[in-house]
């Protein structure tokens, strides 16, 4: 089974999400093998247009948010992007980077992503992930690093961005995104894996415990704030974002009973909806094909078969995610959603 953000597998593959699970049934998620930053200078991977292609996955959060950021900053030009796919090798699932006729990269010859690992770190540890980011030129992975990805596009890709793209990424609030972008980590964004993942029942309380929690708290922060940080649309409500679409649509048939859903939360509901309504969040965001590959797994032979198995090509969910709410009222911009760069 592969739920998302690289949980594959290749012959004689040595890594393994169970070897992320700790004796107390805990799932501690890997460290990020490729975390050379984005930058000028020595050291760091040189930003140069058309040299690298980003990988992500329709039912992956982690890798949903670099994506989305790209495309809101304009970087189609600069940054190539590419959606894997998924192919049994040796029994389990592998990210493949097939073109869409099911040939091997043009560039690479590769047709898994794990080969671009491989060719920048042989017999590397752990496993494939999205995002990924490869050197088209070279051949080979540079960067996996999903907490620091968006914020480099939002830095170090500046001078490549469009005119008038929005400052996800203000210098003033810089130190206060990072503090939020740090707790929603655990709380948030990875609080439904340590659910979904947990094997000891007190493993699973302790993320079900802190994901309400701050559920709870963010709905408190949203009822007087449009988004995370006021009136504009910030690098943090990516984050919450990608994580709060996939519960609603995916997630809560492994998160066990809870209190409410999605749709219980007043503010939460309707500031999902305000963002999904925005291009590069909905042309982003693949409901029904995440309702459907969560909803698959391993349910073709029972009677017993979720909600998702059995309707997930016939609910409109677009309809859902448009429907009108009133969050711009809480706005002194209302009619904009984003601080515009001035530089």
């Amino acid at each position: 089974m592969a739920l998302c953000c690289g949980i594959e597998n290749r012959p004689a593959y040595k890594g393994s999400v169970k070897n992320e699970i700790g004796k107390d049934g805990k799932f501690v998620r890997q460290e990020n093998l490729f975390t050379t930053p984005f930058g000028d200078g020595e050291g760091k991977l040189k930003v140069e247009p058309g040299r690298y292609k980003l990988y992500w996955a329709k039912s992956c959060h982690w890798s949903n948010r670099a994506s989305i950021v790209r495309e809101l900053l304009g970087l189609e030009n600069v940054l190539d992007v590419q959606i894997v796919g998924r192919e049994d090798v040796g029994g389990s699932n592998a990210w493949t980077v097939t073109n869409d006729n099911g040939d091997p990269d043009e560039k690479s010859g590769y047709r898994y992503l794990y080969e671009y690992y491989e060719a920048a770190y042989p017999g590397f540890p752990g496993r494939a992930t999205v995002p990924t980011v490869v050197d088209q030129i070279e051949k080979k992975a540079v960067n996996n690093d999903y907490h620091k990805l968006t914020n480099y596009f939002e830095t170090a890709f500046k001078k490549y961005q469009k005119k008038d793209a929005p400052d996800l990424y203000p210098a003033e609030l810089r130190d206060e995104i990072d503090s939020l972008n740090e707790w929603l980590f655990p709380n948030v964004n990875n609080a439904t894996y340590r659910m979904m993942f947990a094997r000891s029942l007190q493993a699973y309380n302790e993320a079900y415990e802190d994901y309400y929690k701050a559920l709870d708290y963010l709905e408190e922060r949203l009822e007087k704030n449009r988004f995370l940080f006021g009136d504009y649309v910030t690098d943090s409500d990516v984050r919450l974002y990608v994580t709060l679409v996939r519960w609603e649509t995916a997630y809560y048939r492994f998160l066990g009973t809870a209190e409410k859903g999605l749709r219980g939360y007043k503010n939460l509901w309707a500031y999902v909806r305000d963002l999904y309504v925005i291009p590069a969040f909905k042309h982003n965001t693949y409901l029904s094909d995440i309702a459907h590959e969560y909803g698959a797994i391993d349910e073709s032979n029972t009677n017993f078969a979720t909600f998702n198995y059995r309707f997930w090509n016939e609910v409109d969910y677009e309809k859902i995610y448009s429907e009108p709410q009133n969050r711009r009222d809480l706005s002194k911009d209302p009619a904009n959603k984003f601080k515009i760069n001035k530089d």
